[in-house]
């Protein structure tokens, strides 16, 4: 016969919920290693500018002070002509002898056919010939070119002197030197306090501060008639 009371149900033991595995991340798949190639260098000096070895020759140009896109095309391939030197090769495959040769043309470009118009001494000042000159020179050149229009104190000079812009750009918002731009407030509020006169009172013409005390009236400009003497 069954009971009429319902058997009480033991409590279920809580189960912490299992994690997640996680997915191991993917092997990477590493390429073979660059074989050491005898005779590289890592790091290569032309014309006095260091370069890392795996930069192409091309490449390498541009960052030579004084060298442009249009021009690094032009002296590699005269160094293509001259010494036969593939112009994508990597700067660190090449030899002493041919830095040696590659910095002779970079210093000596205007003796070879190059059109006038990529030079940047045009009509040198001094020597009064086309030119073009790289990498320390140039600095020298530059700085030589200014400080001579500063002394025949041109336009160019006067604006140099001064350090405002020389080309004629505008210099409402940029080209500011010297303090921060705006007016200090302790500035302007110096400006419209009015200078006292001696004793802190206040200037001719200023109100008197309020709650300041009344200023005595001031005496009689005559002084007080003498008595007679007295006979």
């Amino acid at each position: 016969m069954a009971s009429g009371k319902k058997e009480a149900k033991e409590p279920k033991e809580h189960k912490e919920p299992k994690e997640a595995k996680k997915a191991p991340p993917p092997a990477v798949k590493k390429g073979p290693a660059k074989p050491e190639r005898e005779n590289f260098r890592g790091i290569v000096r032309i014309a006095g500018k260091d370069m890392k070895g795996e930069v192409p020759l091309r490449m390498a140009l541009l960052r030579v002070r004084g060298i442009g896109h249009t021009l690094s095309v032009s002296v590699s391939n005269i160094i293509n002509e001259e010494l036969s030197i593939d112009p994508y090769k990597e700067v660190g495959e090449l030899s002493e002898e041919q830095i040696e040769k590659i910095d002779h043309i970079l210093q000596t470009v205007h003796h070879y056919k190059i059109p006038l118009y990529l030079f940047n001494r045009r009509g040198d000042y001094r020597s009064g010939t086309d030119k073009h000159v790289i990498m320390n020179d140039l600095i020298f050149e530059n700085t030589q070119d200014v400080e001579r229009e500063k002394k025949l104190y041109t336009w160019k000079g006067y604006r140099h002197a001064y350090g405002q812009k020389v080309r004629g750009q505008r210099t409402r918002n940029t080209g500011r030197t010297g303090m921060a731009v705006g007016v200090l407030r302790k500035s302007i509020i110096a400006a419209q306090t009015p200078q006292g006169a001696v004793g802190g009172a206040p200037a001719k013409g200023a109100s008197a501060p309020a709650g300041a005390p009344a200023v005595p009236a001031a005496k009689a400009a005559a002084a007080p008639a003498k008595k007679e003497e007295k006979k």
